[in-house]
């Protein structure tokens, strides 16, 4: 029995959701943000957590074992290979120190055809090297007794 299990189904059948979460998961790891519907982008946040918190794992002390039943598993959800290989070598290494929260949801107002609600979901920026620029503070100069 399925009492009080909480699931958007999408209206769609579980092989046909199977498949929308696998293209939209990988749409959004290849191009980091993508326009949807508010309620695909809430279907599809958690998803995209649990694989990049999976992709995390091979980097937190794992050796080339760790990385291939990664990789396997991996193939479970996504089946682009290309997205698979962009989530573990330049995704996952920025959210090494984040425990979470990857994606951020942005509200885009209505679609113009049928009203529905769009949304932007994108992976938050990470812990990238921030280049520190310096200021350049024009000096002033005290007018002396003479130039009054």
């Amino acid at each position: 029995m399925r009492h009080r299990v909480v699931k958007n189904t999408l209206g769609r059948d579980k092989e046909h959701r199977k498949a929308l979460m696998s293209n939209l998961s990988s749409q959004l790891i290849e191009h980091e943000k993508i326009n949807t519907t508010l309620p695909k982008a809430k279907a599809l946040r958690p998803f995209v957590e649990k694989l990049i918190t999976k992709a995390i794992k091979p980097h937190k002390g794992g050796d080339k074992i760790d990385k291939f039943n990664t990789v396997k598993d991996l193939r479970k959800y996504l089946r682009n290979e290309e997205a698979i290989r962009k989530l573990i070598e330049e995704v996952a290494p920025r959210f090494l120190d984040r425990d979470g929260g990857y994606t951020r949801i942005i509200k885009t107002g209505e679609r113009d055809g049928d009203k529905a609600p769009m949304a932007r979901i994108e992976l938050v920026k990470g812990n990238e090297v921030k280049k520190e620029t310096k200021k350049v503070v024009p000096s002033k100069k005290k007018a002396s007794k003479d130039e009054k």
